[in-house]
């Protein structure tokens, strides 16, 4: 069973969250397993299962790019079965983090505000990403296009790679 169908939902790219929240609530106390205490030892188990499927399918279908992958997963399009499409001139931007991210690591911290700078550039590109990726979610809702889905997986397999670079700058700043 999908995690669209554990909680009675069309299989969308866009949802209502609180509506999941809902569905889940109502769900967990429905199958929570305090309430098969005195059930035989399959009922308990099954009330285990489900309670597990709901908690991962919460956390797989409240994420909208955790929602695409899983529904990237089940169209047979996973994200990892191809690279990050990235310009030339971005690689040169991330040579240039990755060797300010080393100075830094090696103690000088007159880098500090370039890597800054750059952390904030990518973390525009991820949200502009993300913004292109809610478009083509309700376009995908809407025509339920093959090659609309490949579209995403594109743009997921960029903004992963954005995110790994925003997340290493975070932190070595931090540390």
């Amino acid at each position: 069973m999908d995690y669209f169908s554990v909680f009675g939902l069309e299989p969308k790219l866009s949802i209502d969250v609180e509506d999941l929240q809902a569905r889940f609530y109502k769900r967990s106390r429905e199958h929570h397993p305090d309430r098969f205490a005195r059930a035989s030892a399959e009922e308990q188990q099954k009330a285990l299962d489900t309670t597990s499927l709901l908690n991962d399918g919460l956390r797989v279908l409240r994420d909208p790019v955790r929602r695409a992958e899983y529904m990237l997963t089940l169209h047979g399009l996973e994200t990892a079965q191809e690279k990050a499409d990235v310009s030339p001139a971005m690689l040169e931007e991330v040579f240039e983090l990755n060797e300010k991210l080393e100075e830094l690591r090696g103690g000088d911290a007159s880098v500090r505000p370039e890597i800054e700078a750059a952390q904030a550039n990518f973390t525009a590109l991820r949200d502009g990403l993300d913004g292109e990726l809610t478009g083509l979610f309700a376009e995908y809702d809407w025509t339920e296009r093959e090659d609309v889905l490949k579209r995403i997986r594109r743009l997921l397999n960029r903004r992963r790679y954005i995110d790994n670079l925003v997340s290493e700058a975070t932190k070595t700043l931090k540390a």
